[in-house]
């Protein structure tokens, strides 16, 4: 697997020499968009507009439109000049605690391994990270644009998780509220209580795709012919309406079960 992005990390005055290589794939299938009438599989084409031809992917650039219409065209090298420095080194800004990142700016992870001579560096950098649980905070650039990470430990390796810049999260203050709900004090604690009793460790492997798995299932049946049975939908209601009737029934259930 080739790195995506090759740099180092700057600590105080410390330079570690990392490659990173992205940690997610997708487990979703490949699916292709052929044409109904007759299954021949849709090509998108890069069309000129003025010509109305295809245009071959090595005589494409990237441009910048001015308010004239007119081009100001881009090579690789301005890119580089424009973030020199940020585009081969991942500078700490800042240490921050992991529990203050809200969730909601994590977009991408990626793995950091320490290149040629970063062994050492890297190591203490980790350690260190793990035994404050800090993450460090910074900006670089990649694919030409630039991003906002932190860097945590994980095990024995670094991790390198994208996140979002504030205005890319978007506000709330524009969707209705839901209405104050006045919640009883029995009813809270009844919830409370059924949270606990349904609280365990984090165990990420006893989670799968299974939609994924199930229309698999069904591709392959539609292949061959069979009819695919669709598996059965449980949804549980609460015979009464009353929330307390509902909480007292789900702590039963969950004792049961």
């Amino acid at each position: 697997m080739r790195p995506v992005w090759t740099g180092s990390i700057g600590f105080g005055l410390v330079n570690i020499p990392v490659n990173m290589f992205s940690a997610a794939q997708s487990s979703s299938l490949d699916l292709d968009m052929p044409d109904r009438k007759d299954h021949s599989n849709i090509r998108f084409r890069r069309v000129s507009e003025k010509t109305g031809k295809e245009v071959k992917w090595e005589n494409i650039v990237k441009g910048y439109r001015m308010e004239n219409d007119d081009y100001v065209v881009l090579a690789d090298v301005d890119f580089a000049k424009a973030a020199a420095e940020k585009n081969k080194r991942f500078e700490i800004e800042d240490f921050v605690d992991l529990q203050d990142i809200n969730t909601v700016y994590y977009e991408t992870p990626y793995c950091l391994f320490p290149a040629k001579n970063g062994e050492h560096a890297y190591g203490l950098l980790r350690e260190a990270l793990e035994k404050t649980g800090k993450a460090g905070l910074a900006t670089f650039v990649i694919h030409n644009r630039e991003t906002l990470a932190i860097i945590k430990s994980d095990g024995d390796v670094i991790v390198l998780e994208r996140i979002r810049f504030a205005k890319e999260i978007r506000s709330t203050d524009d969707i209705a509220p839901a209405k104050a709900a006045k919640v009883k004090p029995a009813e809270l604690k009844m919830a409370i209580n059924l949270i606990k009793q349904l609280s365990g460790k984090f165990n990420i492997s006893k989670y799968k795709d299974t939609y994924t798995a199930e229309l698999m299932r069904l591709i392959k049946a539609k292949s061959k012919g069979v009819k695919y049975k669709t598996p059965r939908m449980k949804v549980v209601h609460g015979k009464s309406k009353d929330i307390m009737s509902q909480l007292k029934a789900s702590l039963r259930q969950s004792k049961a079960s």
